[in-house]
């Protein structure tokens, strides 16, 4: 009769854990057996690559030999894993013998335990055993935690409730493009205070209970708009609520994330950072160009563009900038675009210089107009740019575009 598997969670800290065998299914299983605490010993002639990386960073003990007796001893559990079917059988007599659990990768009825397919979320862990059908175990799990991160299945009353403040960064608009953690605090936040570049659908998602507050509608003025930023948080955050700042693109880069930070300390209020993809980066790349190219250039650069060159207020060394050989990534810089443009070619930047400025970048109506240092401003105008946009200056547009960018005659 083939009786049903019985389900239990194995606490493993600090207990002898025994993988024989050092090829691919040993690499998916020790990291698993590491993140538990397990003290785990590999057993094998040979290993794969990255599991020598983890014998050198002193995670797991290797014994570099074929299988014994005594590896056993000790152990509370065991993995075979080998290709050799008559050690896998080996391995699993002499656990049945001492009554230690073993695993059986190439005949899994002849095993007396199971490798469920794991997964974990808010302090839940989620094992799924398809009666040996992995792939189904796996896609059971994936759907089961993919329910548990979008609120669908829920326990609210068993969740930590702490009170607080987390900065998610959203990614630069797509909102499958935010993280499973950033979803996780906004879907589960009381109180959501979001930017007009923050992932707009993610807002229509969020259950009817949860405050939203519109950044666009605070007072006007960056200082004072800030100021009322950091005053909201932190009020919420004492009366008990988890609030999250909810920002497009990285909270750290251009974001005034920091600011929030330091209100939040002054304060007392507990506050974490959920990074986002940072839209310098992740825009040019969606539309098809690195920042950087092997051979092209060793560098990249990010600049705040709201300020135009000569202002002030700006802390843009625009000539030290121009001698730079990499790439120039401009943010927040539609309305300055042509001014910075003269400042680089003043500078010595070439005006034949590519340029590619990516519109609305990952959203419907992203779109890409090319330009070089010479036309950008005249191509802006043209082609009614609005932001957000991110401007990319260098030759890796030459590399993205060959085509509208033929290669530089010798002299340059």
């Amino acid at each position: 009769m083939d009786f049903p598997t019985y389900p239990s969670g194995l606490r493993l800290a600090g207990r002898r854990v025994v993988v024989v065998g050092g090829g691919s299914v040993a690499q998916r299983r020790v990291p698993q057996l590491i993140a538990v605490g397990a003290d785990v010993h590999v057993v094998s002639p040979e290993v794969t690559p990255a599991i020598e990386g983890l014998v050198g960073s002193g995670e797991i003990t290797w014994h570099q030999r074929g299988f014994e007796d005594a590896d056993l001893d000790g152990a509370w559990y065991v993995i075979a894993v080998t290709d050799d079917p008559a050690v896998n059988e080996r391995v699993g007599e002499l656990a049945e013998r001492q009554r230690i659990f073993c695993v059986r990768s190439d005949d899994a009825t002849r095993g007396s335990a199971w490798t469920p397919a794991v997964g974990r979320h808010a302090g839940v862990t989620v094992a799924v055993l398809g009666n040996r059908e992995p792939r189904r175990s796996v896609a059971l799990r994936d759907e089961i935690l993919e329910a548990l991160r979008e609120g669908r299945i829920a326990a609210p009353h068993h969740r930590e409730r702490s009170p607080g403040v987390t900065l998610v960064g959203g990614g630069p608009g797509d909102p499958e493009l935010i993280s499973i953690a950033g979803r996780r605090a906004v879907m589960e936040a009381d109180v959501v205070v979001a930017d007009r570049l923050a992932p707009r659908e993610l807002l229509g998602e969020l259950p009817d209970d949860v405050e939203l507050i519109d950044v666009a509608k605070l007072p006007r003025g960056r200082s004072a708009q800030q100021a009322e930023i950091n005053r909201v948080i932190v009020e919420r955050a004492l009366a008990g609520k988890r609030v999250v700042r909810f920002k497009g693109g990285d909270n750290f880069v251009f974001g005034r994330g920091y600011e929030e930070v330091i209100a939040c300390r002054e304060a007392g209020v507990p506050v974490t950072v959920i990074p986002g993809l940072t839209s310098p980066v992740a825009v040019p790349a969606i539309a098809g160009i690195p920042v950087t190219h092997r051979g092209v250039t060793h560098e990249f650069t990010i600049v705040s563009g709201h300020l135009p060159p000569g202002h002030p207020e700006s802390l843009v060394d625009y000539s030290a900038l121009a001698q730079m050989r990499g790439t120039v990534v401009l943010m927040m810089a539609v309305e300055n675009a042509a001014s910075i443009a003269e400042a680089l070619v003043t500078g010595g930047r070439k005006p034949g210089t590519p340029v590619a400025v990516v519109c609305d970048g990952t959203m419907p109506t992203q779109r890409t107009v090319l330009a070089t240092l010479g036309t950008l401003g005249a191509s802006i105008a043209d082609e009614r740019v609005q932001p957000p946009a991110i401007i990319v200056v260098g030759e890796v547009v030459r590399v993205a575009f060959p085509e509208a960018f033929p290669a530089p005659a010798a002299d340059g």
